[in-house]
């Protein structure tokens, strides 16, 4: 997706590390510029590039101090072939006669050693690394990879590498070279090899790996360069957004046709028609020609399938919550027909505080109505997209790629360790390898977190193809370790013992590297500072300036090969601060070959490897630029950034994005997804949802962690609506469904709300208008005015990038299911089974653009496209935006959970966590995603589950209120009806009852147990009365007020017991949302009591309402029993602060009511001397 507007500079070079620069829009060309980190002696190529003498005797020698500028061309690639002939605006113009193979190799080889890093207002820069690490890696696909030097005279690179790791070498004569000098080479005329001197021999025409890739036509020949720039990978045709018009007759388009006809290419894996004979030839059984052979049996074989929940526990569930809100009804209208004369204020309280609980439960419970299960049949997947058939004669993979996000913000709070285990469970996973990406979204911009990555790639050398030859499960290497019972259980193989005692040796030995790398890199860079200043200090005595004056050496983070990070500092300084950092983006591991790479039984490899693929997919590290002044918009935009990214880079159609504490439990998940993307129907799914399970949890599960009543019960009654919500972790998105297109097939579903809302004409309007935006990109347009409209557009929506906009169509091709039987908007088998091509410098410097931080000005990133801004879950509300736009998504639940991450265990950290996402719904009840003012093309259930989303954490006022009530009762004397008659025993009981029958049925349907159902039932009293109340307080001050006010820890305790894993369980980290939940229990507390003495010393007893009251405290107490807990940490040792606190409550709510209402039967008022209070 490269630019052929790209141009390359270089700006200076040293020791292991050249300084090359990218500019768009302007000629190539090499310029040297002066640079901190570049000083020192160098030699002058042929092309303008400069190689370094040794860092330590150029020291003492005088800098080059001239300018230069040369002219060089950037080596042939699939993506860009200019240089078959001359280009305008370089002088002179070079023709290149080479191996595009051989220059195709020495660029990627180029890119995955290259650290690129750029941004606004700067010239993209690619800084060539000797290494990462300390210790070098041996895989050909790693980042500075080990390799002989080269054989010209003074250069001090890596020789050409192939896909094995053995040299290439571009002459019969079998001399060395690296990548620079074999370009040096290149540029004189004719071209020589700089060992014989001959010049180099034409690549031959019919190659395999030249017929591998098509050739892009030069500019110019009647082609309009701007709109060429724009289509880039688009060829003999006017309309690139073709591909994305929804046809529903195969003879309106044929992609087979246009692909063969045009010789065009799709982008990364996908290029063109592999065979020559004619689209209509008649001679031959597996050409263009031939119509393919119809497998009924094997079409009609659906991927997915509904699992409906049983009869006899889903209509009785259903008759239950019926029977349950017509009682409801009665009880509330019963309720406010019979007053309490006596206490109409404690009525009126009750009455209110019931009403809504009634109508929250509603909202709860009406989307569980339509429950529903789903499975996977994975070996019909391989049977339509990996083995043989006519169209994919060689059985190989006809699978979208995918693109996996894994967010990272900082080391210090989210170890190096853990991301880098979900690293190497998603470099492990099950799917084709060709087809598979990986990024990492450092949107801290730390050195730990890129030398971790690298650390990371070079053990999965090991331990991937350790987990394909053994077929391990699960593939996160400490888990693996860790897990009880017998390795050896189903292993085949006799050197599984064996292997696995060598590949726990090199993981102990990664982790012990991992752990050491934060006082490695402060010792490296403490050195290096040490040397720079020694250095100044030896400048400043040379030139004869003022010994005592103070040098302002900066304390810089230095990398593993002697440079500065470009990055943030340990010791932040200009530009290179947590919030001011360029944008940073390294190839760690380089794309795999197309071919199965087998490994062999060299002795130098940890294990045996012979018959098993050691190919690995591509990762990439990514930091996207912050600068002061622009509002990076935390987790969202770093998740954007990472999609515009992945779109230059890879383009996978689908994308999976995880946390960095969730990795993947199941190797296998991917492929359940793209069960339900290629099945039918598929392609009116935005996203695959997977429930989050979590490790490291209690036994009890005492703050219900698991939270296993909202993804085993609410999800999966979601899933039978429009679909479950976005979680935020471990879901699969199709790429267009970001981009913010509409499906190709959706209904209305208008409401009452939509029937009387006088704007419903204006947004129906406003869709159209926007369809019709679509209808233009998708290019369905007539001539060239309509086109230049296009092109004014796609800057405003997506940003100024020509490979991002060229892009969208290639993903939305690759993401369509198989033409099939029922298959509307298919795509034609074998399409995705070619190589994709290889990433190029231009490519990369691109993908550096995408990043910076004024990229989305102006755009509709944040808003329309991409993960939506503006509030604290932005999860939900992306989901939400999807669902409003008429896709679908599902819900996709394994045998074996497909991720797994952690959960806090410490109270605190639970109720800051659960204070974070009401926040969020607080923020989404008052903004324009509330489901009230949704569209049409929301379902009616699945708008009453958006809008609990939104409403739910006001529930907290009610409740507290309520916890109150039996207190309040117990104090007056008095209770929330006249009198405890028979009725409303009975509506209370009827109540109760079918409330527990319904837990028990939906026990029965989700799979839970009834102890995780009351788990939650006592958490959600718990954060009802602390978190939640807390987050609609700040609601309220942040819409009234416009204060945004955060509540944070004050003080914490560490844990003393060493070696115990749930040792944070009983930390207790004091917090201003525990206040209400401690009130509420003393309150109570002292209540019964209170209420209990006064009945005790009272002429005339009223043990009904003394009864009543003690319930309902008893039932207040039992729910916040966890709470109460957590606060006595472990053996009871119960912080100073609460002590005081309950001390403090206890007598103030104790003497201030017995003076205010004294006990019936008392001959004077206050403290007299005829009562005397226990």
């Amino acid at each position: 997706m490269a630019s052929p507007a790209s141009s390359l500079s270089l700006t200076g070079i040293s020791k292991s590390f050249r300084n090359y620069s990218i500019t768009r829009g302007a000629s190539p060309r090499v310029e040297r510029s002066s640079s901190p980190a570049t000083s020192g002696q160098t030699r002058r190529t042929s092309s303008g590039r400069y190689v370094s003498l040794s860092r330590d005797d150029s020291e003492h020698d005088e800098e080059v101090s001239s300018e230069f500028a040369y002219t060089v061309q950037i080596p042939a690639t699939p993506d860009f072939q200019t240089m078959s002939g001359s280009m305008s605006g370089t002088t002179p113009s070079v023709r290149i006669m080479a191996d595009p193979g051989i220059a195709g190799k020495a660029e990627q080889q180029f890119v995955s050693s290259t650290i690129f890093t750029g941004g606004f207002d700067s010239v993209t820069r690619g800084h060539v690394m000797e290494k990462m690490m300390e210790l070098e890696g041996q895989h050909p696909q790693l980042a500075c990879a080990r390799g002989t030097a080269c054989a010209v005279h003074g250069c001090d690179g890596k020789s050409i590498q192939d896909e094995r790791g053995n040299e290439v070498l571009p002459c019969e004569c079998n001399f060395r070279i690296c990548r620079d000098c074999y370009l040096d080479s290149l540029a004189s005329t004719p071209p020589k090899c700089p060992g014989c001197k001959e010049e180099y021999k034409s690549a031959d025409v019919d190659s395999p790996r030249t017929m591998s890739f098509r050739s892009l036509p030069p500019l110019g020949m009647n082609v309009n360069p701007a709109r060429m720039e724009r289509r880039l990978s688009l060829l003999k045709t006017n309309k690139p957004g073709l591909l994305m018009h929804q046809n529903t007759t195969r003879d309106s388009f044929d992609h087979s046709r246009w692909l063969y006809e045009t010789k065009g290419t799709y982008g990364y894996g996908n290029a063109v028609w592999p065979n020559e004979n004619g689209y209509n030839s008649k001679g031959g059984n597996h050409g263009m020609g031939a119509a393919p052979p119809s497998f009924v049996d094997k079409s009609k074989k659906p991927l997915t399938r509904k699992v409906s929940i049983s009869p006899a526990i889903l209509s009785p569930y259903r008759l239950l919550v019926v029977i349950r809100m017509v009682v409801l009804a009665l009880f509330l209208t019963w309720r406010v027909k019979h007053e309490n004369p006596d206490a109409m204020w404690l009525w009126g309280m009750s009455v209110v505080c019931e009403i809504w609980f009634a109508f929250s439960w509603i909202l709860d419970q009406l989307p569980k109505m339509c429950p529903i299960n789903r499975t996977t049949d994975l070996q019909v997947l391989k049977e339509k997209f990996e083995l043989p058939s006519p169209d994919n004669p060689d059985g190989r993979s006809d699978l979208p790629g995918i693109d996996v996000f894994v967010s990272s913000a900082d080391p210090e709070k989210e170890p190096p360790l853990t991301t880098g285990n979900t690293i190497l469970s998603i470099l492990a996973a099950d799917y084709p390898l060709e087809k598979l990406s990986c990024y990492l979204s450092d949107d801290g911009g730390a050195l730990l977190s890129f030398e971790a990555l690298a650390e990371a790639a070079s053990f999965s050398r090991i331990w991937v193809p350790f987990c394909r030859k053994h077929n391990i499960e699960c593939r996160n290497p400490e888990t693996y370790f860790l897990l009880k019972g017998d390795p050896t259980r189903n292993k085949l193989r006799q050197d599984f013992v064996k292997d696995r005692r060598r590949v726990k040796r090199e993981y102990d030995e990664f982790k012990v590297r991992i752990n050491g790398l934060p006082d490695a890199i402060r010792r490296r860079s403490d050195a290096y500072n040490a040397h720079e200043e020694l250095r100044a200090r030896r400048v400043q005595m040379e030139s004869g300036a003022d010994p005592s004056e103070q040098l302002n050496i900066p304390k810089a983070t230095w990398m593993a090969d002697g440079t500065h990070w470009p990055g943030t500092w340990s010791q932040s300084g200009k530009e290179h601060g947590r919030g001011d950092h360029a944008g940073i983006i390294q190839v760690m591991l380089a794309p795999p070959t197309h071919e199965p790479l087998m490994g062999s039984s060299d002795e130098e490899n940890i294990i045996d490897t012979t018959d098993v693929d050691i190919r690995l997919p591509m990762l990439v590290y990514v930091s996207r630029e912050k600068r002061p002044g622009y509002d990076h918009n935390k987790k969202a935009g770093a998740m954007n950034a990472l999609v515009r990214t992945s779109a230059i880079m890879s383009n996978g159609p689908f994308i999976l994005n995880l946390d960095c504490d969730h990795y993947m439990y199941n190797s296998l998940a991917l492929r359940d997804a793209m069960c339900f993307f290629m099945d039918r129907g598929g392609d009116r799914l935005c996203y695959v949802q997977f429930p989050q399970r979590f490790e490291g949890v209690d036994p009890n599960d005492r703050y219900a962690n698991h939270n296993t009543v909202f993804f085993d019960v609410n999800m999966r009654a979601l899933d039978g609506l429009q679909g479950p919500v976005y979680v935020g972790t471990g879901c699969v998105f199709r790429r267009t469904a970001l981009y913010g297109f509409d499906p190709p097939r959706f209904r209305e579903h208008p409401g009452c709300w939509e029937t009387l809302c006088c704007n419903a004409g204006k947004k129906k309007k406003k869709a159209m208008k926007r369809e019709m935006e679509v209808h233009t990109m998708s290019g369905s347009t007539s001539d060239d005015e309509d086109d230049d409209i296009e092109a004014m557009m796609l800057p405003k929506r997506y940003g100024d990038s020509a490979s991002f906009v060229a892009s969208i169509p290639v993903a939305q091709f690759q993401g369509q299911p198989l033409q099939d039987h029922g298959v509307e908007n298919g795509r034609p088998a074998g399409a995705l089974t070619l190589p994709r091509e290889p990433l190029d410098a231009t490519t990369v410097a691109e993908a550096i653009n995408v990043i910076s931080c004024f990229y989305e000005d102006k755009t509709e990133w944040g808003g329309r496209v991409g993960w939506i801004y503006g509030s604290v879950t932005e999860d939900v509300v992306t989901g939400f935006r999807m669902h409003n736009r008429g896709w679908r998504s599902v819900y996709c639940v394994t045998k074996r959970d497909a991720f797994r991450g952690t959960a806090p265990i410490n109270l605190t950290d639970r109720l800051h966590q659960v204070l974070r996402w009401a926040t969020g719904s607080v923020e989404i009840f008052f903004s324009r995603n509330n489901a009230l003012f949704a569209s049409t093309r929301l379902k009616f259930l699945q708008r009453i589950a958006y809008l609990n989303v939104g409403i739910y954490p006001f529930t907290s006022i009610f409740l507290v209120v309520y916890c109150f009530l039996p207190a309040l009762s117990l104090f007056s004397g008095q209770f929330i009806v006249y009198q405890l008659n028979i009725t409303f025993l009975i509506y209370l009981l009827t109540i109760t009852v079918t409330l527990c029958l319904l837990a028990i049925l939906e026990v029965k349907w989700s799979g839970i147990t009834l102890e995780e159902w009351w788990r939650n039932e006592q958490f959600w009293v718990i954060g009802g009365t602390s978190a939640h109340l807390a987050a609609v307080f700040q609601g309220f001050l942040k819409v009234i007020a416009g204060v945004d006010i955060s509540f944070t820890l004050t003080s914490k305790a560490g844990a003393d017991e060493e070696g115990d894993e749930f040792a944070d369980l009983y930390v207790v980290k004091w917090s201003a949302l525990m206040i209400p939940p401690i009130t509420i229990m003393l309150t109570n507390a002292v209540a019964i009591a209170v209420g209990t003495s006064r009945q005790v010393y009272s002429t005339i007893p009223e043990w009904s309402k003394l009864i009543g009251g003690v319930f309902f405290s008893l039932w207040v107490l039992s729910h916040l029993y966890p709470f109460a807990k957590g606060l006595m940490g472990r053996r009871g040792r119960t912080p100073t602060i609460v002590y005081l606190w309950s001390g403090l409550l206890s007598v103030i709510i104790s003497l201030l009511w017995v003076y205010i209402s004294p006990p019936q039967g008392s001959t004077s008022p206050g403290f007299g001397a005829g009562f005397s209070f226990p």
